[in-house]
């Protein structure tokens, strides 16, 4: 089956709440196809909790649109998994990955003294090492595709944080994750590849306890709390033909609160 619409594989989509999800609906709005990732074991045992109708609240609201949706729930801890998902996605959805958006993590804090190596070993299995499997699955499905994955919509995309202190194994696996996207965005620049990393900055997506979202609005110049969508809409123009020339760059949008004095 083929389809005119450009497809992106979006990882971290597993609760209605997250960012994940708002970038999956974001793109489908936009003309998009999707192969969507998610794991729920992961999603059980975070802050939030899960959201067992999450997935399917997700391809209904896609679905909606146009867009065709391929589910494809995955251990990305597993590095044969990570390695294997791309492909995955062009099988079973029978169209080549045009763009990479990666929004997936692994998220549990703690800090200098607490962190254990377990932890430590899982989020950089998770928030670096699955992303590089994955970008270069991509940069060699890229070079099977040729023009069937069109050059001005191929997109790496992935979110990151600046935070470190008191979540450490988190901030410093998202600075690996960092460095490996501006590699891909040099090094895949032949193949038509613009990437890019986003820092959403602290977003409402369940995990907030009432002072932290008192921390987060009173040091918000905009005066709220960011929101999936927020995120969502960089990410789209990225993704879109006009987001194409920015290239090899960290993007905040996070209302300002990382530009407080």
């Amino acid at each position: 089956m083929t389809s005119a619409r450009p497809l992106a594989l979006v990882t971290g989509v597993g609760r209605r709440a997250g960012i994940g999800a708002a970038l999956a609906t974001r793109l489908a709005t936009d003309g998009w196809d999707l192969a969507i990732s998610w794991w729920g074991p992961y999603d059980d045992r975070v802050s939030g909790g899960a959201d067992p109708d999450g997935v399917e609240s997700v391809v209904q609201e896609c679905e909606s649109v146009g867009a065709r949706v391929t589910r494809l729930p995955v251990d990305l801890e597993d590095p044969d998994q990570a390695a294997a998902l791309v492909g995955r996605a062009e099988t079973e959805a029978g169209a080549p990955v045009t763009a990479l958006v990666m929004s997936h993590c692994e998220s549990v804090d703690s800090d200098v003294r607490t962190t254990t190596v377990e932890s430590w070993d899982r989020h950089f299995a998770v928030n670096a090492r699955a992303p590089f499997l994955l970008v270069q699955a991509y940069a060699a499905a890229l070079e099977r595709a040729g023009d069937a994955a069109p050059r001005d919509r191929r997109r790496i995309i992935a979110l990151t944080s600046d935070h470190i202190a008191y979540n450490l194994p988190y901030g410093a696996s998202k600075g690996a994750l960092d460095r490996l996207v501006f590699g891909a965005a040099k090094e895949l620049g032949n193949l038509g590849v613009s990437a890019n990393v986003v820092n959403p900055g602290p977003n409402d997506t369940g995990w907030m306890s009432d002072d932290v979202k008192r921390w987060a609005v009173e040091g918000t110049p905009l005066g709220r709390l960011g929101r999936p969508s927020d995120t969502a809409a960089l990410v789209g123009f990225l993704c879109s033909e006009q987001g194409r020339w920015v290239n090899g760059q960290l993007l905040t949008s996070d209302g300002g609160i990382s530009n407080r004095a």
